[in-house]
């Protein structure tokens, strides 16, 4: 059985006990990025085996020496490429920034290898976390390991796929409407949003600031909420950063759900969502009412104007975070232009991709003048009513459940000739988001095509625990794998 098989606890439990090391560890990944990478495309960079290695035996002495105690030291990671890593290519998957090196090392990052994370390279994305599939990327799309002529949704795809496939023990990506949840629900691995300011966004590479989230991948519950309680710490450098004082969040992992009441959304069990992925869902709340947990339906609303609010937001937020990209300090800059304005707009038009180039003209039509209030006001009020919604349903209930997509994972190929239609994948995701809550995403199936299908856990703010000791309490009794 290869390392790579076992969870990051399990292996950090190893490497601990000292029956296996950080370097054999590191090793073994290495191996199954050559053997897999052809196929999948999980990373946009690889680092140099000589630098993973020299890591892995750094932290191998930390361990024998006692300085790191984390469950997460020496077990290798990898990273969504739109965090940035100190002298290590961070392109956000777009020709814009294809030779962009920070001179600085996200927070989230940091506290990671201050655990004694070993970091084996930058997962593939969706191009400015611009997408749902991971095939707007400028470096090639990423397959779904479970199907390979399948995408593995995105637009943290890269970092799901690495999981899945064995390219790593976990990861980290980031969610701003759905981007860990969907691809973890497509992949069959585990994923987690937790709540807006509770993880630094500072080295994030923005796209949407006001719904953009850093959260875990992982293998199984146990992984995705002790490397959450890693990365999560107040940072002074992110202004939306939140002083939370209970986040030992792996106290929850108790499977106990009894008295527990779970609220099910009728509304997101109607028309467009697949029968099997219905079914699956419906089934696993059957399961945790076997458990002891209260269930009920009920009417959540506004969720046909979630996505054009999330949409709208998210837009007009992006024309204005990539309006930097200009050619000028870093990144691409065109080689033929005259004068400054010709170099904007030829650098802009050939560094973007197609999907970026459509958010961005969006996003400025709504904060054009004359639109402002008609579209981006409007939509900022439909906002605070879905939080407002989201409020009175968790004064009755403790957990949300739902689907995380309506589908399985498409073909590759299928949503690019219709936008709309991909946009309309995240329709369960991007709540979430607009509301700033923590939500979870574990396998709870799959299709007859054999394609994994996720069950969606979501919590009131600061309420990680809840869907913790829900989706912990699921897992256990389905049997971890």
């Amino acid at each position: 059985m290869s390392l790579m098989d076992l969870s990051a606890v399990e292996l950090g439990r190893k490497i601990k006990a000292g029956e296996v090391s950080a370097v054999d560890a590191a090793k073994e990944a290495l191996v199954q990025i050559s053997e897999k990478e052809d196929t999948i495309h999980s990373y946009v960079t690889v680092l140099e085996e000589e630098q993973v290695l020299a890591r892995a035996a750094e932290v191998q002495g930390q361990i024998e020496s006692g300085v790191l105690t984390s469950p997460l030291a020496g077990v290798p990671a990898a990273l969504k490429d739109n965090l940035c890593t100190e002298g290590i290519l961070t392109t956000c998957s777009s020709k814009i920034l294809s030779d962009f090196r920070p001179t600085y090392t996200a927070e989230a990052v940091r506290n990671l290898e201050r655990a004694g994370a070993v970091i084996l390279g930058k997962t593939n994305m969706d191009e400015f976390a611009m997408g749902s599939t991971t095939e707007t990327s400028a470096y090639g799309i990423t397959r779904n390991p479970h199907n390979t002529e399948h995408v593995p949704g995105g637009s943290s795809g890269g970092s799901c796929a690495a999981v899945a496939a064995g390219e790593c023990s976990y990861a980290l990506g980031s969610d701003t409407g759905g981007s860990i949840r969907q691809p973890s629900s497509f992949c069959g691995v585990t994923g987690m949003k937790p709540t807006y300011g509770t993880v630094s966004r500072y080295g994030l590479i923005a796209y949407g600031s006001s719904l953009d989230q850093i959260g875990p991948i992982g293998r199984n519950v146990v992984d995705c909420v002790t490397v959450l309680e890693t990365i999560t710490s107040y940072d002074k450098k992110d202004s939306t950063s939140i002083q939370r004082e209970d986040t030992d969040f792996t106290s929850a992992l108790v499977e106990d759900v009894k008295g527990m009441h779970i609220g099910i959304p009728k509304d997101y069990f109607t028309e467009g969502l697949d029968s099997e992925v219905a079914e699956a869902v419906l089934t696993a709340a059957r399961d945790l009412e076997g458990k002891g947990a209260v269930l009920e339906e009920f009417d959540l609303s506004l969720v046909e104007y979630a996505i054009p609010a999330y949409y709208v937001i998210a837009c007009a937020e992006a024309s204005s975070n990539l309006a930097r990209f200009d050619g000028v300090k870093y990144g691409y800059r065109t080689e033929t232009y005259e004068g400054l304005h010709d170099m904007y707009k030829k650098t802009r038009s050939e560094g973007f991709g197609t999907e970026v180039k459509r958010r961005i003209m969006l996003g400025s039509f709504v904060l054009s003048s004359g639109y402002y209030d008609a579209y981006y006001l409007k939509a900022l009020r439909t906002k605070a009513l879905i939080k407002k919604a989201f409020d009175q349903a968790f004064h009755k209930y403790d957990v949300i459940l739902s689907p995380a997509s309506p589908t399985t994972a498409p073909k590759i190929g299928a949503s690019l000739t219709d936008p709309l239609q991909m946009y309309l994948g995240d329709i369960y995701t991007i709540s979430v988001n607009l509301a700033g809550l923590p939500g979870i995403t574990v396998p709870c199936g799959t299709s007859t095509a054999e394609l994994p299908i996720g069950l969606q856990l979501i919590g009131d703010c600061f309420k990680e625990k809840n869907i913790i000791r829900a989706a912990y309490t699921y897992e256990q009794q389905k049997g971890v794998e």
